[in-house]
């Protein structure tokens, strides 16, 4: 592996474990086992490096989504699936992030930012659509204004006034918030199916 990968996924699992304002280039120096003047020979500064790995994490969400809708049985099992994703991200990642990001590092947060309001309201909209077609969701609903809302509502649990760290569980809080979305937009046909995936993951955590 290049140097350079090495010090930006060492750096993203620094930065998602303690948050980036946190983490020092010492720090990271000291983990890698090199000197900071190595890592400056790769990046001009802490906001360099932190670009960087806000590009690995966005490719890593991108090749998850894009996966997901291959891999998917359905519209409503490509959000179990998505949300699946999200627990395993969020549950390792400190609820700092963000706000380091749009504090501290504003040419990064603007790139996070248009991940989110591109990629992955695209990606929200389609499922929607999709919905829509297979009869799981009621033909009604707007698809511009859910996915909208679903994009919002996702980013409000780094909102430490609206969900104060250790009060409620990160899983608690998407499964709540997934579930009222899907059953509000579901026909009969995809409230079964929501009821199915549920069962499944509930076996699967179970097991």
């Amino acid at each position: 592996m290049e140097p350079q990968d090495r010090i930006a996924i060492k750096a993203h699992e620094l930065f998602m474990r303690y948050g980036i304002r946190s983490v020092s280039m010492d720090e990271v120096a000291n983990h890698l086992g090199m000197s900071k003047k190595t890592i400056y020979q790769f990046y001009a500064d802490k906001d360099a490096l932190v670009e960087d790995v806000i590009d690995l994490q966005i490719n890593a969400n991108q090749s998850e989504c894009n996966m997901h809708k291959l891999k998917s049985e359905n519209a409503i099992h490509e959000i179990f699936m998505a949300v699946d994703m999200m627990l395993e991200v969020l549950t390792n990642i400190n609820p700092n992030v963000i706000f380091d990001l749009e504090k501290y590092h504003p040419k990064a947060f603007k790139k996070h930012t248009e991940f989110k309001n591109k990629f992955l309201y695209t990606i929200i909209k389609q499922n929607l659509d999709l919905g829509k077609e297979q009869g799981l969701y009621r033909e009604d609903i707007n698809s511009d204004i859910l996915a909208r809302f679903r994009l919002a509502s996702t980013f409000l649990i780094f909102n430490p006034e609206l969900f104060p760290q250790g009060k409620h569980s990160i899983s608690a809080i998407i499964n709540e918030m997934t579930d009222n979305f899907l059953y509000g937009l579901a026909t009969n046909k995809g409230q079964k199916l929501i009821e199915k995936y549920k069962q499944q993951r509930l076996k699967t955590i179970t097991a």
